[in-house]
């Protein structure tokens, strides 16, 4: 499928088109008019708070059943609560799982729990950590590697024959992964590496936790961009899509000192609410239909991806990417996963 943008990459990664669009772009809410989600499942990992709670809350105000995933189950049952509050719902309509996305063991047992639901159309994988002092997974992998890329792109794969069993039968399903302009500001010089994921396993000659949380997002933007192509958008639909800056999204949770202090002004200046944040993220899976498959969407619309994905490097690099994850996460067996679902159509 050929994509247009109405802004070149290379425009939309620029520094003036960014805050232009953070302080002049409000995108529209989804309405119960526009969309209706009644019969359908949602899975909003990250849910407690923030960005993910109100993710949650506008699906849950389509008609949509929804799955809160979290690390702390106390909080989530307090976030459950917020939306039971002045609503009258059905037993189990909004539930409370528990996922950590640190561990494997945790996703593969959260996927196998998922696989007992009688539905299952939506989900929206919007978990993940900016680490402000470089540290390390069991795995080996820097944490921020191993939480926002190869975490959610195991969930990702995981889901995707739940989603096509569980979906409403004749409807795609949409996993849409969050992501972030980071990924086009990122010096990526690991890309430079073959292969490419052992050099994030690598201490960092110069720590820079902007440019690793950057390629963190720009690694999902790459391996999604070549998974896309071996699913069919009829069977289930995978995009990403950035909620632009927000307050009160806990993504600064560890800063700390002078760093704080820079944060709150560049919020103050800059950020959007979370509530308007996350009406992106609604739009990506329930208005923009199969337009958004493989696709980057920002403010409600398909927008382009970092640079890099459009340029022959790219290309290179995003069949890079998909190989070495597939064989990275070989033991969930999710290269078999792929070449079943990618003979559905």
């Amino acid at each position: 499928m050929v994509t247009t943008f109405d802004v070149s990459p290379e425009t939309r990664a620029g520094s003036l088109h960014y805050f232009y669009r953070q302080l002049f772009i409000t995108p529209p809410p989804v309405s119960k008019h526009d969309v209706d989600l009644s019969g359908k499942t949602a899975i909003i990992t990250g849910a407690n708070g923030g960005i993910g709670l109100e993710v949650a809350r506008q699906l849950l105000d389509l008609g949509c059943r929804v799955i809160l995933t979290v690390r702390d189950e106390r909080k989530g049952q307090t976030a459950r609560q917020e939306l039971l509050n002045g609503r009258n719902l059905a037993s189990g309509f909004v539930q409370v799982w528990k996922l950590d996305l640190s561990s494997y063991e945790s996703i593969i047992s959260f996927a196998e729990r998922a696989k007992g639901l009688k539905g299952l159309d939506i989900a929206v994988l919007n978990a993940g950590v900016y680490k402000v002092t470089e540290s390390f997974s069991s795995t080996g992998y820097e944490e921020g590697v191993q939480i926002n890329f190869l975490a959610n792109m195991l969930l990702t794969i995981l889901l995707l024959p739940i989603i096509k069993e569980k979906k409403v039968p004749g409807q795609p399903g949409h996993i849409c992964v969050v992501s972030s302009d980071t990924a086009a500001w990122t010096k990526f010089e690991e890309g430079s590496s073959i292969p490419v994921l052992p050099a994030f396993k690598r201490k960092a000659n110069n720590w820079n936790m902007a440019d690793r949380y950057g390629a963190t997002k720009l690694l999902g933007q790459l391996f999604l961009t070549e998974l896309s192509k071996h699913i069919s958008p009829s069977v289930v639909t995978l995009s990403c899509a950035n909620p632009g800056f927000c307050s009160g999204s806990e993504l600064a949770r560890e800063t700390s000192g002078i760093i704080r202090v820079i944060y709150k002004i560049q919020t103050y200046i800059l950020s959007r609410t979370c509530s308007v944040g996350a009406r992106t993220l609604v739009h990506a899976v329930t208005t923009l239909g199969q337009e958004a498959h493989g696709q980057y969407i920002e403010d409600a619309k398909v927008q382009p991806m970092a640079v890099i994905v459009y340029k022959p490097e790219g290309l290179r690099l995003s069949k890079q990417v998909y190989e070495e994850t597939l064989d990275e996460l070989s033991f969930a067996g999710v290269r078999d996963i792929v070449d079943q679902i990618s003979k559905v159509r």
